[in-house]
Protein backbone atom coordinates (compact mmCIF):
# COMPACT_ATOMS: atom_id res chain seq x y z
CA UNK A 1 0.00 0.00 0.00
CA UNK A 2 1.17 3.47 -0.23
CA UNK A 3 2.42 5.95 2.44
CA UNK A 4 1.43 9.01 1.73
CA UNK A 5 -2.23 9.98 0.03
CA UNK A 6 0.39 12.26 -2.64
CA UNK A 7 1.71 8.83 -3.58
CA UNK A 8 -1.57 8.37 -5.40
CA UNK A 9 -1.32 11.25 -7.59
CA UNK A 10 -0.79 11.16 -11.30
CA UNK A 11 2.74 12.50 -12.28
CA UNK A 12 2.63 16.10 -12.98
CA UNK A 13 4.23 15.98 -15.80
CA UNK A 14 1.98 14.14 -17.79
CA UNK A 15 -1.05 16.17 -16.44
CA UNK A 16 0.45 19.32 -17.27
CA UNK A 17 1.46 17.53 -20.90
CA UNK A 18 -2.31 16.75 -21.28
CA UNK A 19 -3.91 20.49 -20.31
CA UNK A 20 -1.16 21.90 -22.85
CA UNK A 21 -2.63 19.38 -25.68
CA UNK A 22 -6.14 20.66 -24.90
CA UNK A 23 -6.08 23.84 -24.59
CA UNK A 24 -5.39 26.63 -27.34
CA UNK A 25 -1.82 28.11 -28.07
CA UNK A 26 -1.22 31.29 -25.86
CA UNK A 27 -3.08 30.30 -22.84
CA UNK A 28 -0.99 29.23 -19.71
CA UNK A 29 -1.94 27.06 -16.28
CA UNK A 30 -1.58 28.52 -13.25
CA UNK A 31 0.16 26.36 -10.74
CA UNK A 32 -2.69 26.18 -8.53
CA UNK A 33 -4.88 25.17 -11.52
CA UNK A 34 -2.33 22.37 -12.52
CA UNK A 35 -1.98 21.42 -8.45
CA UNK A 36 -6.29 21.06 -8.45
CA UNK A 37 -6.55 19.48 -11.70
CA UNK A 38 -3.72 16.66 -10.92
CA UNK A 39 -5.39 16.14 -7.64
CA UNK A 40 -8.99 15.79 -9.41
CA UNK A 41 -7.67 13.64 -12.20
CA UNK A 42 -6.39 11.47 -9.51
CA UNK A 43 -9.30 10.85 -7.41
CA UNK A 44 -11.33 10.09 -9.98
CA UNK A 45 -9.31 7.54 -11.42
CA UNK A 46 -9.09 6.33 -7.96
CA UNK A 47 -13.15 6.37 -7.97
CA UNK A 48 -13.56 4.44 -10.86
CA UNK A 49 -11.07 2.24 -10.19
CA UNK A 50 -12.63 1.09 -6.80
CA UNK A 51 -15.79 0.90 -8.80
CA UNK A 52 -14.47 -1.43 -11.66
CA UNK A 53 -12.59 -3.51 -8.62
CA UNK A 54 -15.89 -3.51 -7.27
CA UNK A 55 -17.40 -5.13 -10.34
CA UNK A 56 -15.11 -7.67 -11.01
CA UNK A 57 -15.07 -8.88 -7.13
CA UNK A 58 -19.08 -9.20 -7.66
CA UNK A 59 -18.57 -11.58 -10.06
CA UNK A 60 -15.89 -13.36 -8.37
CA UNK A 61 -12.90 -12.60 -10.37
CA UNK A 62 -9.40 -11.33 -9.61
CA UNK A 63 -8.76 -10.05 -13.23
CA UNK A 64 -10.00 -6.56 -14.32
CA UNK A 65 -10.80 -5.75 -17.57
CA UNK A 66 -12.94 -3.40 -20.01
CA UNK A 67 -16.16 -4.51 -19.25
CA UNK A 68 -15.60 -4.13 -15.29
CA UNK A 69 -14.30 -0.18 -16.10
CA UNK A 70 -17.28 -0.03 -18.62
CA UNK A 71 -19.92 -1.32 -15.72
CA UNK A 72 -17.94 0.98 -13.10
CA UNK A 73 -18.83 4.10 -15.87
CA UNK A 74 -22.38 3.31 -15.76
CA UNK A 75 -22.06 2.92 -11.80
CA UNK A 76 -20.87 6.05 -11.14
CA UNK A 77 -23.07 7.84 -14.09
CA UNK A 78 -20.83 8.41 -16.80
CA UNK A 79 -22.58 6.25 -19.19
CA UNK A 80 -21.64 8.82 -21.87
CA UNK A 81 -18.22 8.46 -21.94
CA UNK A 82 -19.19 3.99 -22.69
CA UNK A 83 -20.00 3.85 -26.19
CA UNK A 84 -16.75 6.28 -27.27
CA UNK A 85 -14.30 4.63 -24.84
CA UNK A 86 -15.56 1.14 -26.44
CA UNK A 87 -14.99 2.46 -29.97
CA UNK A 88 -11.65 3.83 -28.74
CA UNK A 89 -11.16 0.20 -27.55
CA UNK A 90 -11.60 -1.42 -30.64
CA UNK A 91 -9.34 0.57 -32.92
CA UNK A 92 -6.61 0.42 -30.19
CA UNK A 93 -6.83 -4.00 -30.53
CA UNK A 94 -7.29 -3.34 -34.46
CA UNK A 95 -3.37 -1.04 -34.49
CA UNK A 96 -2.13 -3.65 -32.09
CA UNK A 97 -3.22 -6.81 -33.95
CA UNK A 98 -1.97 -4.64 -37.16
CA UNK A 99 1.65 -3.81 -35.32
CA UNK A 100 1.79 -7.78 -34.23
CA UNK A 101 0.92 -9.13 -37.57
CA UNK A 102 3.22 -6.83 -39.55
CA UNK A 103 6.00 -7.86 -37.07
CA UNK A 104 5.28 -11.06 -37.91
CA UNK A 105 4.20 -11.55 -33.88
CA UNK A 106 1.69 -14.19 -32.84
CA UNK A 107 -0.49 -12.72 -29.60
CA UNK A 108 0.88 -13.29 -26.77
CA UNK A 109 -0.55 -16.05 -24.36
CA UNK A 110 0.21 -15.68 -20.90
CA UNK A 111 0.24 -18.63 -18.34
CA UNK A 112 -2.39 -17.68 -15.35
CA UNK A 113 -2.56 -19.76 -12.23
CA UNK A 114 -5.74 -21.86 -13.06
CA UNK A 115 -5.50 -22.20 -16.36
CA UNK A 116 -2.28 -22.28 -18.47
CA UNK A 117 -3.95 -22.26 -21.79
CA UNK A 118 -5.99 -18.86 -20.68
CA UNK A 119 -5.39 -16.27 -23.19
CA UNK A 120 -4.85 -12.36 -21.43
CA UNK A 121 -6.12 -9.37 -23.25
CA UNK A 122 -4.29 -5.88 -23.38
CA UNK A 123 -7.10 -4.70 -21.05
CA UNK A 124 -6.97 -6.84 -17.94
CA UNK A 125 -4.84 -5.82 -15.01
CA UNK A 126 -4.52 -8.45 -12.16
CA UNK A 127 -5.60 -7.50 -8.60
CA UNK A 128 -3.62 -8.69 -6.03
CA UNK A 129 -5.10 -9.37 -2.86
CA UNK A 130 -2.64 -8.12 0.21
Amino acid sequence: MVERIEDLNLPNAVVTRLMKEALPDGISISKEARSALTRAASVYILYLTTAASTAAKDKNLKTLNANHVFEALEEIEFENYVDPLKAFLETYRSSQKEKRESKGTPAVKSPSKKDSSKETNDDEVQLVDE
